[in-house]
């Protein structure tokens, strides 16, 4: 059986420092920086140089600001391949991140997968915390769970449900809708404990809305979001409060084998599960 092809794909938006640890990150790993492809949507901080000076397997510079579901799938056609990875690039990743992706999806018959994650500030050494609490935690799945921060998307996606919606007035709402067609067709997805990556936490989706003028809660109204994912508001509340519960058991059943989670954040220098 040959080797899948895999492409990674990250959109940005000013924020170069950020930029800078995620590519060194995946340099660190090992990753082939031909198959990168990074999407800038109208940067103006130095993230441009820094961009055109990488061996990057394509580079598209946008005039303006198009938002994340245009530049995700400038992303995933630019360079298509059995695999593409879409993430955000105010992550780190860690040794083995992607060989773990494809191992669990392989394994667990996944179309869509995503790593675990630590959440918040980068301020305790990831590399340790991997090779201890990581390695113990490598079986651990959420089977149905699902993150845009990265995922893995195996080609047959496309062609069952389509790329990402490319309205401007969805901010931030791109990846639900996504979310919400792979559960219509049936596409299996989990997070898995086999790869792990730190989130410092949406650096760039802030970053894009504030140049737009949106808060963090501005987007679709309520009843515009009922009407994308064809819910009424019954059913919408209940859906949210099934997935709080599936969660709550995760994170229970975590707990209790690894103490630890699949989700945790770093707040007051200490984790947090979730």
């Amino acid at each position: 059986m040959s080797t899948p092809t895999v492409a990674v794909t990250f959109a940005c938006y000013n924020q170069v420092g950020y930029t800078r640890q995620c590519v060194d990150s995946l340099v660190r790993t090992g990753f082939d920086l031909k198959r990168l492809v990074v999407i800038d949507n109208g940067s103006t901080d130095g993230t441009r140089d820094y961009l055109a000076g990488l061996p990057l397997g394509a580079l598209v510079l946008n005039r303006q600001n198009l938002g994340c579901g245009v530049a995700w799938n400038q992303g995933a056609l630019a360079l298509q391949a059995d695999w593409t990875v879409v993430m955000n690039n105010d992550v780190v990743v860690t040794p083995g991140w992607l060989d773990g992706l494809l191992e669990a999806a392989g394994r667990e018959d996944l179309k869509v997968v995503s790593p675990a994650l630590i959440e918040g500030a980068l301020d305790y050494d990831l590399e340790a915390f991997v090779a201890g609490t990581g390695a113990r935690m490598r079986s651990a799945v959420r089977h149905g769970a699902r993150h845009a921060v990265c995922m893995a998307i195996h080609r047959c996606v496309w062609d069952q449900v389509g790329y990402f919606r490319a309205t401007p007035r969805l901010w931030g709402y791109e990846d639900t809708l996504f979310f919400h067609e792979l559960a219509l067709a049936g596409i299996r997805t989990g997070v898995v404990g086999s790869s792990w990556l730190h989130h410092f936490g949406s650096i760039t989706l802030t970053a894009l809305k504030r140049e737009r003028g949106l808060s963090q809660k501005q987007g679709l109204s309520a009843r515009d979001s009922y009407k994308l994912l064809g819910q009424s508001f019954l059913g919408r509340k209940l859906a949210k409060v099934r997935r709080r519960k599936q969660e709550a058991a995760w994170r229970e059943q975590e707990l209790a084998r690894f103490g630890a989670t699949l989700h945790g954040e770093r707040v007051d220098g200490e984790f947090r599960w979730r």
